[in-house]
């Protein structure tokens, strides 16, 4: 593996710079199915657990750990979710037929915290994206075995460096979250597991087609086997949807209410033989922490047996910055040091990120001035870069409409400036097509603004604002935690977005 200054270089912790990495993002794919397996041990009898066990290996990422976080209400539990690439054993030829050539990298492409609350009824499942920039702390090199201080790099090389013992204690450090259990899966069991499940139906409301992952999907609803559900979430090239990994980690997050959906109506969970063939498929591909012991798995079973899409709740962690240039690491992932803390703290308090709908006072309501609803969107702002331009001869309108958009969460590139690409008096939104998608959210944000395509702009958005800038409107991505307006008109906006497996899955 290259190195630079003794550090993996920002090539490889980014790597697919072929479109041929594979292990990205395997673990969340599987996470349906591992679900499924937990779900079902309370109905298999403990001579089954213990089959199932002797063919799961052990490990033990906290050997070591020092200065962890608190145990918070001590009745939930977080598990640490990764993926790693790993394709040993596989015959080249069926690499090459699931599209996944190259060289696999010692390093996890798919970090997640799956938070079960102290009810076992709801689960949390949010994703760290893996170039994330944070903080290294004082660990022990996996390679030499020295000593090294702390430091910084993307959150994915943790792995890289330290093992899985480094992978928590970065992510404990990043998040304030104490990991209770950790879960390692490659991509190696993928394919069988859908097919054992007799596929999965997907929806789509455009085809998606994808020459590198092999992906040529129709518009509407199609079933898809083991290959072509592998094609499905390994995609990240396609031509009608140019934002890459967001495009990707939401038809990720579909895939696993699909998954989740089809284990728990399609009778696998009361199918001896097809619920073996699936935990056959997934538990012998995973690394877990020592304590996850046949009882564990056999209680949280009993207490989960009835979780459905309904109670998952699949959130995203608050960005500053997408593209954070940084020497030997490259382009990284800034967190919202100001917003990302808010979700973190939600899941340390055992909280539901989706409140339920308020209840209806007896008698007319009361009037009440509330904030305006926000508007739905697909792409979230942090995911977004944008440059601000004053168009007008006004002093500060620039300054006003930076602060608007770097409120509001999206990604500015940078300062705002001068421009005479405008009337004065319209705002203006120039995007280049490729970036259709994202400018949509841009657009929700301000309604009255004129939009100009150009051809080979790159994926920074141009807001020209004009005299007739009124501010932003509101947007989300999905329900959020504060979907129903409150009350109290001087109540904080949320911090966070989240949604529910329901909005994600592919209703009929």
């Amino acid at each position: 593996m290259a190195t630079t200054g003794g550090r993996p270089s920002a090539r490889t912790p980014r790597g697919d710079r072929n479109g041929q990495r594979v292990g990205r993002n395997w673990l969340v794919l599987l996470t349906g199915a591992l679900a499924a397996a937990i779900l079902a041990t309370s109905g298999i009898g403990w001579a089954w657990v213990k089959h199932f066990d002797g063919k799961i290996q052990r490990i033990d990422p906290f050997k070591g750990l020092t200065d962890r976080p608190d145990t918070g209400s001590g009745k939930d539990l977080n598990f640490l979710i990764v993926g790693s690439d790993n394709r040993e054993g596989i015959p080249k030829e069926t690499l090459n037929k699931l599209h996944a050539g190259g060289e696999s990298c010692d390093c996890t492409d798919t970090i997640m915290i799956v938070h079960l609350n102290g009810k076992r009824d709801r689960a949390t499942i949010t994703s760290l994206p893996r170039d994330s920039y944070v903080d290294f702390p004082a660990h022990k090199d996996k390679t030499t075995g020295q000593q090294r201080g702390p430091s910084k790099g993307k959150i994915n090389a943790a792995y890289t460096l330290g093992g899985p013992s480094l992978t928590v204690a970065t992510v404990e450090k990043a998040t304030g979250i104490r990991i209770d259990h950790y879960i390692e899966v490659n991509f190696v069991s993928f394919v069988s597991v859908v097919d054992t499940l007799g596929g999965i139906e997907m929806c789509t409301p455009k085809a998606l087609r994808d020459p590198k992952s092999g992906l040529d999907l129709p518009a509407g609803t199609s079933k898809l086997d083991g290959v072509k559900a592998l094609q499905f979430v390994r995609a990240r090239y396609i031509a009608s949807d140019p934002t890459g990994d967001i495009g990707r980690t939401q038809r990720q997050q579909k895939f696993i209410t699909q998954v989740l959906a089809k284990a728990t109506s399609s009778g696998t969970l009361t199918d001896p033989l097809k619920l073996k063939n699936v935990l056959d498929a997934v538990l012998g591909s995973i690394k877990v922490d020592e304590g996850m012991s046949p009882q564990s798995f056999l209680e949280l079973g009993t207490k989960m047996r009835n979780l459905s899409n309904s109670g998952v709740t699949y959130a995203q962690v608050p960005l500053k910055s997408i593209d954070h240039q940084v020497p030997e690491w490259g382009s990284t992932v800034l967190w919202d040091d100001a917003k990302a803390p808010g979700l973190f703290r939600a899941i340390r308090e055992d909280k539901d990120l989706i409140a339920p709908p308020e209840k209806k006072a007896d008698g007319p309501s009361p009037s009440v001035a509330v904030a305006p609803s926000p508007v739905s969107v697909e792409v979230a702002p942090g995911d977004i870069s944008v440059q601000v331009y004053n168009g007008t001869p006004t002093t500060g309108l620039g300054t006003r409409a930076y602060d608007d958009l770097k409120g509001a969460g999206f990604a500015v590139a940078g300062p705002p400036r001068g421009s005479n690409a405008s009337d004065g008096t319209r705002t203006i939104i120039r995007y280049d097509p490729k970036w259709s998608r994202s400018v949509k959210t841009v657009q929700a944000a301000l309604p009255g603004a004129t939009s100009e395509q150009v051809t080979g702009l790159g994926r920074t958005i141009e807001v020209i604002v004009g005299s007739s800038y009124p501010g932003l409107t509101p947007v989300r991505v999905g329900a959020t935690n504060a979907e129903t307006p409150s009350a109290d008109p001087a109540a904080p906006s949320p911090a966070y977005s989240a949604k529910s497996g329901d909005d994600v899955s592919c209703k009929k």
